[in-house]
Formats: structure tokens, C-alpha cells, sequence
């Protein structure tokens, strides 16, 4: 069950729709061809905009309400808005909006038309954003897990195409088919985890510790907040996870459900160190000054995580699209005021659940003679 919201864009000469005459008859002559679909469509309400004209027009019988909106710079906007129930034929198929769109581009001898699939809203959440604020619209079919924790809103959804996905406060995380995802993070092939010291931050999918895993450390141990992400992920992502969110613990990992904030600290006060550390937690903000609660948090994992990090050690994380360059740059400027100084590398990713390239940093003392990749 859904909302269906159908979408028309028209440009036009501005002149015509300032036209008072002319304008009716476009109402009309949209109404006549909008009524081979919809019938009975009666006019309910028109007004002036300050930029232009209003009509809602309704189907009784279904509920089904139209509005044309006319901008006086030259567009007019056609939405066809119904509820459709599961089983229900849709009361304008794609195939059936491009007829109108090319008809009415004809009747009204418009300039230009666009129409789009219907857009689908309600329960069963279809469409994410990227790091750029735009929308995909994914090919989910169905929701396997659904709850609010403490923290945040966690569901599972199953794609057509990328398998069980997680998706955290409506943001898309990790999908079964994004190994590489994982793989570029820890930079498998290029960095040596054999007997070493690794600590994650986060991770709570469990995806990077399987992986590390396999890769036979010495020791890693996960500090992840929200052990509901966890039991979810156990349940329903087990493909990428295997068994170690159900174990939690073993000879060579450790899980441990607290504030990564609070155990870096506990780690530093008692002199622990490790090889690396992962930044599995946020994304870099898409904003126009680094700064704000988030910001605050990377700054202070930053810090926290080089406390503990070995004089040769790695901090490994994540960043945010190549379509968002400014906050990719105001991290690396916080990188540049760390103390001690640091240098980087980093490297992109297509990764397929985030239907975009993204981009991972390594990040270790400058002293260590690792070059800054700019």
C-alpha cells in the first residue's frame, strides 16, 4: 500500500500564463485530456499565487486530488495524487503519463514536457538520499526489520538488486552486495593486518570485523553503542557479518556495547595501543563551516583515536561522496590542525548500495613518512 504522487513539468511562453484567457484554457484543455484516465474530475478550488495560479481539482468517487500550479516565469506543474492499495491496478501507469505529457505538449503547443514514474511513499520506504541530497529511488520490495532504539531508527529492508540493506535514521549504511565497501575501508591487499592491534569504532553491522578476521590479527576489539543494530544485523545480514555478531566474543575479537568516546579514553588512561584504529561511525556533514555537534564528534575521535594509535599506527575511516568536495576539504583541514601532525592518503570506491563514488582516508603521523594524497 502507497501514496502514488504522479509528476508533469510543462515550460510555456511566461506571456500565456500571465493571460487571464489564456490560462483557462489551458485549465480546460488540461482537465479534458487529464479525464481519459480520471474520470469525473470536477474543480474544486483556483486562486492567484503571488507568483502565478492555483487549481485543485478532485475524483470523488476515489479520492484522487490533481493540482496545476502555473509559475509566472513559465512552468506549469501537473500532480496526480491517490492512495493505491496492494493488488490495485495504478490509475496512471508510466506508459499512460507520457501519453498525456505528449499530448498535452501538442494540444497546448508547449515548449517542453517531462513526466516521471509514479513516486511511491508510505510503509515500505523506497527512496534515500545520496551525499549530495538527491533521491534515489531503490528497488525494495520489502521491510524485514523495523524498530527505534535508543540511539537511532533502524530498519532492514530487501532490495531486488542489492539484497538485505541497513538503513540507519533513513540513511542507507551497508547492502549484501557492498563488499567493496569494506574492502576499500581496510584497504585489503595494501595494509597488513597479520598479528596486529585493531580497534574498530562502530561497525555495528559487523561487517568490517568479519572481514578483518580473515585477515588473522592479533587482536580486535569493536566498541559499538547499539547492541539493537547488532541483533538486527545478526538476524539479517549475516552474509556480510557470519557468526561474529552472535559470538561477540572470541579468542582473537571483542565486542563491547559502550560509548567508543569513553572506552578511547579508558584506553589511553590505561596505555593501551593499537596498530590501527577504524572510524566506522558518521559520515562527513555536508554543511558550509565545519562546525556543530557533528563536526564536534569527528574532532574528538580524531584526537581520542591518536592517543591510542602506536607512533606507526593507522586511523582508518570513511569520508562522504566525491560529489561533495567542500566537506571533503573541510576534513582534511581538521586532519591538518591535529596534533601531532599527520599526514594522509586516500582513495574512492563505487559503492553499489550508495549508488555513487565515495571516498576512505588513512591518516598517521607525519613522522612516518606517508605522503599527503591532495
Amino acid at each position: 500500500m502507497s501514496a502514488n504522487t504522479v509528476l508533469l513539468d510543462f515550460s510555456l511562453d511566461p506571456a500565456r500564463i500571465n493571460d487571464e484567457v489564456s490560462r483557462k484554457d489551458i485549465v480546460r484543455l488540461c482537465k479534458e485530456g487529464l479525464e481519459k484516465y480520471l474520470t469525473g474530475l470536477k474543480i474544486s478550488y483556483d486562486m492567484l499565487t503571488a507568483d502565478g495560479y492555483l487549481c485543485i481539482l478532485n475524483e470523488s468517487s476515489s479520492g484522487t486530488i490533481v493540482t496545476i500550479r502555473f509559475f509566472e516565469q513559465g512552468l506549469i506543474t501537473i500532480n496526480v495524487e491517490y492512495y493505491r492499495k496492494d493488488g490495485d491496478e495504478p490509475k496512471l501507469s508510466f506508459e499512460q503519463t507520457r501519453e498525456l505529457e505528449n499530448s498535452l505538449v501538442q494540444t497546448l503547443k508547449l515548449n517542453h514536457g517531462q513526466s516521471l514514474p509514479p513516486l511511491q511513499r508510505g510503509p515500505l520506504t523506497r527512496f534515500f538520499p545520496t551525499a549530495d541530497e538527491r533521491v534515489i529511488e531503490y528497488d525494495i520490495d520489502r521491510v524485514l526489520y523495523d524498530k527505534r532504539s535508543e540511539f537511532q531508527k533502524i530498519q532492514i529492508v530487501h532490495s531486488k538488486s542489492l539484497g538485505n540493506m541497513l538503513v540507519l535514521d533513513e540513511l542507507q549504511n551497508i547492502a549484501e552486495a557492498d563488499l567493496i565497501y569494506t574492502e576499500t575501508l581496510m584497504r585489503r591487499g595494501v595494509e597488513d593486518y597479520a598479528g596486529k592491534e585493531i580497534c574498530i569504532l562502530g561497525g555495528g553491522d559487523g561487517a568490517l570485523l568479519y572481514e578483518l578476521l580473515k585477515e588473522k590479527p592479533k587482536h580486535v576489539v569493536m566498541l559499538e553503542i547499539d547492541d539493537m543494530v547488532m541483533q538486527a544485523c545478526n538476524k539479517y545480514m549475516n552474509s556480510i557479518c557470519g557468526d561474529v555478531l552472535e559470538k561477540r566474543k572470541d579468542d582473537n575479537y571483542e565486542i563491547i556495547v559502550d560509548d567508543c568516546v569513553r572506552y578511547l579514553h579508558k584506553f589511553s588512561q590505561e596505555g593501551r595501543k593499537f596498530d590501527y584504529v577504524f572510524g566506522d561511525l558518521t559520515d562527513i556533514p555536508i554543511s558550509d563551516t565545519p562546525t556543530g555537534e557533528i563536526w564536534d564528534f569527528i574532532r574528538k575521535i580524531l584526537q581520542s583515536s591518536f592517543k591510542v594509535l602506536k607512533p606507526d599506527g593507522k586511523f582508518m575511516t570513511h569520508g562522504n561522496g566525491v560529489s561533495c568536495p567542500e566537506s571533503l576539504k573541510m576534513y582534511e583541514e581538521q586532519l591538518v590542525k591535529l596534533d601531532p601532525k599527520v599526514s594522509y592518503t586516500k582513495c574512492t570506491a563505487f559503492v553499489p548500495s550508495f549508488m555513487e563514488e565515495w571516498v576512505f582516508y588513512q591518516v598517521q603521523r607525519e613522522d612516518t613518512n606517508v605522503a599527503a594524497s591532495v
